[in-house]
């Protein structure tokens, strides 16, 4: 697949759900995982509550997987309208060994094959659906070298996200014409769309389902996907692409460690492309991530208060030495 000569957005960004128990979330991702936490902050529009983002050792765009958890919440219902499944990519020859350490968790998995491609799929303890596939290339992730998996088997960034949707048509023409994707293959009901060179990082999947119900947020759903793009002109020409395809973006939201704007794509999902700076690192030690609540500027005054309507939560669980 070549590059699109016309604007478009660069890839995933992060992924952003909604789990249950924090602590039970912060275990899963870093513990069984070996994810790294790399912010622990609140949710800016609902700030008693924690938003907890998980990446690579670097905090890199494109490996970020974040959560609200919000336990009170009944479980989703699964339907059209939704992002259904967040996949990372693993190291060829990975999936035995990742088959072997999520089944002596108690985690069911399902072998598959993707397009050529050897994938894995289970749940988190919470009903998100993830999967891992095997992927050439090379590492383009930053190991962390204090994660509980080894560094020949750790998570490598985003594979792909898939959605259910009733009119594939209209989600097709929005993601070809809003956001710069074509589609590169079917398989299984599975439409793959792809921007840029393509490959992992760079892809969206589609299933068209019209007699199904649709879905509702809850625990174990996605909140909403974030695709990337390079700094703030690029974005505002993306907005103006989205608008002219039909979506109506918010104006531009700070949130400090990037800037968003946000839309529902025609099916109902919601979308948000975020600038892949200024990072994580803006506020904190590189070394320290995620090891102590962080708030942005303008809710530090609140600290004493946030704080206190916060449940404890523990450390992250990082490998020994």
């Amino acid at each position: 697949m070549s590059s699109r000569p016309e604007l478009a957005v660069t890839g995933l960004h992060h992924v952003t759900a909604i789990s249950g128990d924090a602590q039970q979330n912060l275990d899963f991702y870093t513990g069984l995982l070996g994810l790294r936490l790399v912010k622990r902050t609140v949710n800016q529009d609902v700030p008693d509550t924690y938003h907890l983002f998980y990446a690579d050792g670097d905090g890199r765009p494109g490996t970020d997987l974040t959560f609200f958890p919000w336990p009170n919440m009944p479980p989703a219902r699964q339907g059209i309208g939704l992002t259904m499944e967040v996949g990372f990519s693993v190291a060829r020859g990975s999936l035995d060994w990742w088959a072997e350490r999520l089944e002596s968790a108690g985690i069911r998995c399902t072998p598959e094959e993707r397009f050529g491609e050897r994938s894995l799929s289970f749940s988190d303890p919470h009903g998100l659906g993830l999967s891992l596939t095997e992927t050439d290339g090379p590492l383009v992730t930053a190991p962390w070298d204090r994660s509980t998996v080894p560094m020949a088997h750790q998570l490598r960034g985003f594979h792909a996200v898939r959605l259910w949707e009733r009119d594939l048509v209209r989600t097709a023409r929005f993601l070809t014409d809003g956001l710069g994707f074509e589609e590169t293959g079917e398989q299984a009901g599975w439409h793959r769309f792809e921007v840029g060179d393509g490959g992992p990082g760079r892809r969206v999947e589609v299933r068209e389902l019209p007699e199904e119900r649709r879905g509702s947020w809850g625990t174990g759903a996605v909140h909403h996907v974030a695709f990337r793009v390079d700094d703030d002109d690029h974005q505002a020409r993306i907005r103006e692409r989205v608008a002219a395809a039909g979506q109506q973006p918010t104006e531009v939201i700070d949130r400090f460690w990037f800037r968003s704007i946000y839309f529902r794509e025609p099916g109902g999902a919601l979308f948000e492309v975020a600038t892949d700076g200024p990072g994580f690192a803006v506020d904190e030690d590189p070394s320290a991530l995620g090891e102590r609540l962080i708030l942005p500027p303008w809710l530090e005054a609140r600290r004493s208060e946030i704080e206190a309507d916060l449940a404890p939560l523990g450390a992250a669980i990082t490998a020994v030495g």
